[in-house]
């Protein structure tokens, strides 16, 4: 099941942020930032770095892997704030 399924208040802002995203020119933070002032990256326990995006306002947030070098984003995760606020998925990730 889709996240747009699971969660179909967010459907909207996924589809819009899954095109803004394919097309997207990112070489960075400061680059996503343009379109997105609040992605935020966020190291996880790999030692890796994650972006997250907050949709639907505060309501949800997607976590992604950009890999600037390459211009491929990758969605790893979609979680309700209060899922994400727990931070089970750092150690998962």
């Amino acid at each position: 099941m889709s996240a747009s399924q699971r969660h179909p208040k967010a459907a909207s802002e996924l589809a819009t942020w899954l095109k803004t995203a394919q097309f997207a020119a990112w070489h960075s933070i400061h680059s996503v930032r343009e379109t997105y002032p609040s992605a935020d990256p966020v190291k996880v326990g790999s030692g890796k770095t994650v972006t997250v995006f907050n949709i639907r306002r505060n309501d949800f947030r997607l976590l992604t892997a950009i890999h600037y070098n390459r211009a491929k984003v990758y969605v790893l995760d979609f979680l309700t704030h209060a899922e994400y606020s727990k931070e089970a998925w750092k150690k998962r990730l």
